[in-house]
């Protein structure tokens, strides 16, 4: 159980504001700022500074805040789990989690689907977002890890792989290039067919077209959906190319409907992750999930 003087950091951090604060928890602002003034002194450091009309958290301020995020949230876990046992001795509480929307639409069912075979009493709450939402999402406690594609604070999250994913060109059959291209070069002259920008799935694009002095403008045109099956959709008509990972294709390129023209220097590969808040008591349960549904995804599909 958090610490009341925590509540009120936590309270004033993420309201800004010492009066916010203080009508948010139905205390006194006195009171509020007794309770960090007690934390400064225990902790030896100022957590926030005056900037302008308003305030802002020190470097320590932001360090214990994500120390109190995370206990806060694990508090709340360990809450429902106790509500949980209150119920029944075998319940357990909802599995709450995020994944990005390629993992959602073309490795989650697989996964989700075995899970429930092995846990048949098993509640599951599944949020869909980008990274940088489902993110925001575990900071807020609204779910407890996430699957994601994109990248993620290393210093503020702990990660297990789930998987390594190849990335993929793809094109219409009937429209694609004769042979395998030699450059990402050789490609300009498409329309690119590409996520919205925050997607996991273009932040790849981008980097790696970057690190090779090129952006998605130097191709013909864009056409940006966020929608995987629009963009397949798309592509399958002969509205350009697109890249994408393997894992969403699967089908399209077995029934010979997209075919691969991946360039052959633009062979990439990215890990897919199971993210959580770096210090939560629950990392051991994570990286045990994470290699469960490893296996599960390995698992044949049912005919």
């Amino acid at each position: 159980m958090l610490d009341y003087r925590a509540q009120t950091f936590l309270a004033v951090y993420r309201l800004r504001s010492f009066t916010r604060a203080a009508e948010a928890l139905h205390i006194t602002q006195p009171a509020v700022s007794q309770h960090i003034r007690q934390l400064e002194q225990n902790y030896g450091c100022a957590l926030f500074a005056k900037v302008g009309r308003g305030i802002e958290p020190t470097a320590a301020g932001e360090l214990i805040y994500r120390a109190l995020d995370v206990a806060e949230n694990d508090d709340t876990r360990l809450r429902a789990e106790l509500d949980a046992l209150a119920v029944a001795d075998s319940a357990r509480p909802s599995l709450r989690f995020g994944c990005t929307r390629t993992v959602a639409d073309f490795a989650a069912p697989r996964i989700l689907a075995e899970h429930l075979r092995r846990h048949p009493d098993e509640r599951i709450c599944m949020r869909t977002g980008n990274t940088a939402e489902l993110v925001a999402l575990i900071d807020r406690g609204d779910i407890d890890f996430a699957l994601v594609e994109g990248s993620f604070d290393r210093s503020v999250f702990d990660s297990a792989v789930f998987s390594h994913e190849p990335y993929v060109a793809v094109a219409a059959a009937d429209a694609a290039p004769s042979g395998r291209p030699a450059s990402i070069r050789d490609l300009l002259g498409w329309h690119l067919v590409l996520r919205e920008p925050g997607s996991g799935t273009r932040e790849i694009l981008e980097k790696h077209l970057a690190a090779r002095d090129l952006g998605v403008d130097d191709f013909a045109g864009t056409l940006e959906l966020a929608s995987i099956p629009a963009i397949k959709a798309c592509v399958t008509a002969g509205a350009g190319i697109s890249f994408l990972y393997r894992v969403a294709v699967e089908r399209e390129l077995a029934a010979e409907e997209l075919v691969d023209i991946t360039p052959a220097d633009f062979a990439i590969e990215h890990d897919f992750a199971l993210i959580w808040q770096r210090g939560s008591r629950y990392a051991e349960r994570y990286r045990a999930l994470a290699r469960a549904w490893q296996a599960y995804r390995a698992v044949p599909e049912a005919s």
